[in-house]
Order: C-alpha cells, then sequence, then structure tokens
C-alpha cells in the first residue's frame, strides 16, 4: 500500500470560511467559528483521512492588515502555516469577489507559491449566480496561476469531497504523519479553552471579544470518569470583567452551560467546569499569553 501525508494551509480573509471547512473536512469540531471576524488564533491542524491519504491541514488565522501586536502575531502565524505547507488552499467568498484583501493575499502568495501547489476554493457559492462565479474564476485565475480551482459551500458540504479528493492525491508520498483516529494535534486543554472563547464571542456583541482570552489552567481525571476543568477568562479592563459576568453572574453561567454542553458531547463524558474572570490589563503584550495560544511573541513593528 503506497500512503500519502502532508500539510495543507487554508489561507483567506477573516471569515471566508476556513475553520468551517476544516471542520466538514475532519468531520468533527476542531477550530471555533463564529460570525465574528478574526476569531482563529492560533494554527489549529486537524486530521482527515481519505483512502491510503492523511491530510493534515492548518487553519490560520484571516489575512488582515494588522495594527495590535495580536493582529501582527496572527497574520505571522497565517503566512507561516502556508510557508510551511506542502498544499496552500486560498479561500474567497464567492459573494465578496476580488477585495483588496484577496489582491494583498494574492500578491504574498509570490514567495510561498513556489515549489508547492496552490489551489483556489472559491466559498458561499450559494449566494451568487452560476455567470458571477465564472467571472469571479477567471479575473482569480488571471491574477495567479492556480493549480485547481473548486467551487465550493463548505457549511452546506457543495464541493469539498471532490477538494479533498484532489488533496489527497496531490500530497507526498510517505508514512502517516498521526495515528489514524486522531484528529487534532492540539492539546485538549488547548480545544477546551477555544470552546469557551467560543461561546464568549458569541454571546458579547462589543469589540470586547477580541481583548479576551481562555486558559485552561487545571484539568483533572476524576476516578468516576468525569472531568474537572478550571479555566480563566482574562479581559483588560474591571469594566470588560463587569460585562463578562453579566447581571448578577447570568452571562458567565450562560457561557459556562453552553461551553460545558458542547465539552461533554466532544469528549463523551461528563465535565465540571467552572470559569473565573480576571482583569489582566496587559494580557495583550504578555509573552506567556501568546505561548498558550500557540503564537509566536514579536517585538516592535513586524
Amino acid at each position: 500500500m503506497t500512503t500519502r501525508a502532508g500539510f495543507v494551509a487554508l489561507i483567506g480573509e477573516p471569515n471566508a470560511g476556513k475553520s468551517t471547512l476544516l471542520n466538514r473536512m475532519v468531520g468533527a469540531k476542531v477550530s471555533i467559528v463564529t460570525h465574528k471576524v478574526q476569531t482563529t488564533r492560533a494554527r489549529i491542524r486537524g486530521v482527515a483521512m481519505e483512502g491510503d491519504s492523511q491530510i493534515v491541514f492548518v487553519d490560520t488565522p484571516g489575512l488582515f492588515q494588522p495594527r495590535r501586536r495580536l493582529d501582527r502575531a496572527m497574520v505571522a502565524a497565517a503566512w507561516g502555516g502556508a510557508a510551511d505547507a506542502d498544499v496552500v488552499v486560498l479561500m474567497v467568498e464567492a459573494h465578496r469577489g476580488v477585495s483588496d484583501g484577496v489582491r494583498r493575499i494574492i500578491e504574498g502568495l509570490g514567495d510561498i507559491g513556489q515549489g508547492r501547489r496552490v489551489a483556489l476554493a472559491i466559498n458561499k457559492i450559494d449566494r451568487v449566480e452560476s455567470q458571477v462565479l465564472l467571472g469571479l474564476s477567471k479575473e482569480l485565475n488571471d491574477l495567479y496561476d492556480f493549480a485547481e480551482t473548486f467551487m465550493i459551500s463548505a457549511e452546506r458540504g457543495h464541493g469539498v469531497d471532490a477538494l479533498r479528493l484532489w488533496l489527497a492525491s496531490v500530497l507526498p508520498e510517505g508514512p502517516w504523519l498521526y495515528p489514524e483516529d486522531q484528529i487534532a494535534d492540539l492539546p485538549m486543554r488547548m480545544i477546551a479553552a477555544e470552546m469557551t472563547r467560543e461561546k464568549l464571542t458569541l454571546r458579547l456583541h462589543q469589540e470586547l471579544p477580541y481583548q479576551l482570552t481562555v486558559e485552561t489552567e487545571n484539568w483533572e481525571e476524576r476516578k468516576d470518569g468525569s472531568a474537572r476543568i478550571d479555566q480563566l477568562v482574562y479581559v483588560v479592563r474591571d469594566g470588560h470583567k463587569g460585562i463578562v459576568l453579566g447581571h448578577k453572574g447570568e452571562t458567565i453561567k450562560a457561557v459556562s452551560k453552553a461551553a460545558r454542553e458542547e465539552l461533554e458531547a466532544f469528549l463523551g463524558r461528563r465535565v465540571h467546569l467552572f470559569l473565573q474572570v480576571k482583569v489582566r490589563p496587559n494580557w495583550l503584550d504578555e509573552a506567556e499569553r501568546y505561548s498558550e495560544m500557540g503564537l509566536e511573541f514579536k517585538d516592535g513593528n513586524v
């Protein structure tokens, strides 16, 4: 049996559907998906099997114009993920067309694309007419020589199988990189923190979600098979703490309940989840917080 294995980087603008595609390809929820942009902070790897091929997906943060230190670290992680991959898939939203952001990403592909296949996946095809899709495909392929173009709906699953089959066929020959039943190489502590952060992001509609982070402080396996998980939610101001807690603690209770239920479904067992909110004014400038998110801490305006 000839086996294949390799890394596939999903890149694109924020909210292009990279996390949704990753979760559909893998068949489980390993990357958080919300209506907010820039929700994926770390390079989350999901593992999908297709025949004798093992596809290791690197779900990178959305590429955008960075303003803050966290932004710069996220953008560096995205390009780093693409540079380390065997195959790169650029995802573009059909209804947004060729935006300035997409043009910048294609310009950045100049160096990254050397020596590796770069495919184009036009996502959310159900939102536009077929004639618009054909025109968009031609315009993008005129800007860059893509190896293949796929029309997909990551949310509905249209075209995803064809993309997965193609990826499986072009990966380098070699042994599998992970056990066959492993779906992600993120530590469970980080996946648990991401799940809670997703619930906070969905619940809070201000700019606040980008100024908070969640860390799993303690994970205790209990004799009855359940797990006790203690998490810290860091915010930058006292006022933010009040927003996260909510009136009489209602917000944090609702977040805790939703996160616990999802963790129980994911782990297949009971979970006791305890959340604590702490004010940490400078967490956005602390190297330790970045390493917890799997990001590189950079000084200066990199």
